[in-house]
This record gives structure tokens, sequence and C-alpha cells, in this order.
């Protein structure tokens, strides 16, 4: 995905679960990484559900993230009832 770092607005990360689990009621988080590792604790922040897709507003006019002109890793965490924390790159994301 391409987005200008002067926008603002949401973005979709389309999730799909595991055969007879509802996961729209579960909590989730997105991060966006400019690293290759995987997410630190403090790069997590709380995004929303919008049908099956996860969603999180990014950009500098109130966004949860603000993020510079880069390649980042995006990720995203779904908290589902269980013993389960699924973790998952989602893909990248480009800031021009």
């Amino acid at each position: 995905m391409l987005i200008p770092a002067t926008s603002t607005e949401y973005l979709h990360i389309p999730v799909t679960a595991p055969a007879g689990v509802d996961v729209t009621g579960s909590p989730v988080r997105i991060a966006a990484v400019a690293h290759g590792d995987n997410p630190a604790p403090g790069d997590w922040q709380t995004a929303e559900w919008a049908g099956s897709t996860a969603r999180i507003l990014i950009g500098p006019d109130s966004g949860a993230l603000t993020l510079t002109r880069g390649t980042y890793r995006v990720w995203i965490s779904v908290d589902p009832p269980g013993a389960e924390n699924l973790v998952r790159l989602a893909g990248t994301l480009h800031i021009t």
C-alpha cells in the first residue's frame, strides 16, 4: 500500500479467521515498524473492527499513528477467547 505522509486515512487489514471462530468481538491491535524485527510492546496501537477488517487511523491530523516517509512492515494482533493470541505480518506500507 502507498500513502502520502500528508494524508490522514484508515489503514485497513482484512482478517480471515479460522473456520468457526468469530474474532470481530476480540481485541485487535496494529503495529507499523520501520525495522525488520517483530514489533516491540510499545509499537502496538489499539485498532477497531469494521466488519471483518481491522482498521487504524494513520496520519498527521489526529491519527493514532503519524508515520514519516519510509517503508514499514505492518503487523496485526488479535486476541480471541481462549489461550491463543494471534500475531501475523499483514504486509508492507510505503509512506511517501
